[in-house]
């Protein structure tokens, strides 16, 4: 354990008297999922330690487990009275926090949530995802709501389309099984993306509270038009070369069906359809073993309307859209590309860009996101989790695509490893007169 923290500690050395009061308080205690002695034991232990350290019975119960246990767990904790269900200020406290994916479709999800209501309050329920704990999500919010030079112009008039793309260079390495059953429109788009959206065109809340930010959430997701199916695009990594190194096809990875139909990548097209979103296109992709490793949103805004940089008062200025870009990985940070006359005589007019860094600029080390989101979780707030309603919506949305991918066998695999993507992606937005910004 020691050697776990000091390798992945922001710090070169690690302090010891802290490491050894720390590790004076990690315990283990092993029991089957479905045992139900291993339960009753676990609570008398835990109240064992709460009379020797006086943690007045506080619990924090983080499953990161299958999801297939999900439920046992749950109904298993409630059983043996290790939920308490009369919590205030002056009582202890216990909460659960559950990892992706919550549930696989919708019904499932609903499941799950029964189960849920059914063993536990739901304001004790902590629906983790660890991209809402990442320093340039959280700061999604702030750049639009305390800028007027941002939320004066994010809306339809000004902003042409956006899009979001999540690009990994590795593969699934030994998670084959949990992969066959998931697929990338379920392990990314589902949560991840979604939520990014979500914090991108959401409606500003009425206060700054977990509450009303949720409201919000929910009423984009509500407004987000069915996926038509030649709006939607799947593919599939074959064999080729990522960095410079040969890797396998997707079909020949651990543990896969060798003639598996398991999506790798996914891009879509969506709109919403409120006042200030109507006919702006929002492109999202997500795909493993592509050229790097990268996360970020791409804001472009419409072309300046006015004729004094037109082709013909202008022939060295063609225009490009203003951009901005949030890098959520790496380098966090926020860059804005705009236009700009060249210096000289020549009425020559190129792009620029404007470039902040988290890591140049504060002198300070950005928590990783799961240090952010525990920490939330023992104070018992619940702005960066994931609602139950928020859960459902989203499932709603996607669960009739998934449907219609099971119901036909694609042609895979259709992009080969270290690619950009599958060519019909690209077509995607060839067709609407646009393109994929690089990686």
């Amino acid at each position: 354990m020691k050697l776990a923290v000091q390798h992945f500690s922001h710090s070169s050395e690690i302090d010891i008297r802290v490491w050894e009061s720390l590790e004076n308080r990690i315990f283990y205690h092993q029991a089957n999922f479905s045992d139900a002695e291993g339960y009753s034991a676990l609570k008398a232990y835990l109240e064992q330690l709460d009379q020797q350290y006086g943690t007045q019975g506080n619990r924090l119960f983080y499953l990161s487990t299958p999801p297939d246990y999900f439920q046992e767990i749950i109904r298993n904790l409630n059983r043996h009275q290790l939920f308490y269900h009369e919590q205030g200020a002056q009582q202890p406290w216990s909460r659960l926090i559950i990892e992706k994916p919550f549930g696989v479709n919708l019904e499932t999800a609903r499941e799950l949530q029964q189960c849920i209501d059914a063993n536990i309050d739901e304001e004790s329920v902590y629906r983790i995802d660890h991209y809402l704990g990442k320093e340039t999500v959280q700061n999604i919010l702030t750049i639009r709501f305390a800028n007027t030079l941002f939320e004066s112009c994010w809306n339809s008039q000004y902003i042409d389309h956006v899009q979001i793309s999540v690009s990994e260079s590795i593969g699934i390495g030994s998670r084959g099984n949990f992969f066959e059953k998931s697929g990338m429109l379920r392990d990314m788009v589902q949560n991840h993306l979604t939520q990014l959206l979500c914090l991108l065109t959401m409606e500003p809340p009425s206060e700054f509270s977990s509450e009303e930010i949720k409201k919000e959430k929910i009423k984009i997701l509500k407004k987000i038009l069915p996926i038509r199916e030649e709006d939607a695009v799947r593919g599939q990594y074959g064999e080729g070369i990522v960095q410079d190194v040969s890797v396998l096809g997707y079909r020949e990875e651990e543990n896969v069906d060798p003639n598996s139909s398991v999506e790798t990548y996914v891009a879509l097209k969506l709109f919403i359809d409120n006042p200030r979103w109507k006919g702006v296109p929002f492109y999202l992709q997500a795909g493993k073993r592509l050229p790097k490793r990268t996360t970020d949103i791409a804001v472009i805004f419409k072309k300046s309307s006015y004729n004094l940089f037109n082709a013909e008062n202008c022939p060295l200025c063609p225009l490009e859209n203003d951009l901005l870009i949030i890098r959520i990985q790496p380098d966090e940070g926020v860059a804005l590309q705009f236009n700009c006359k060249v210096p000289g005589t020549n009425k020559l007019v190129r792009p620029v860009k404007m470039d902040f860094r988290y890591d140049s600029y504060f002198n300070t080390v950005t928590p990783e996101a799961y240090e952010r989101l525990l920490c939330d979780c023992i104070l018992g707030d619940r702005t960066l989790f994931t609602s139950n309603e928020e859960v459902l919506a989203s499932w709603e949305l996607f669960s009739p695509l998934l449907e219609k991918w099971s119901q036909v066998r694609p042609i895979f695999p259709n992009y080969m490893a270290g690619s950009l993507r599958p060519q019909e992606a690209d077509e995607l937005l060839s067709r609407d007169g646009k393109a994929w910004r690089p990686y």
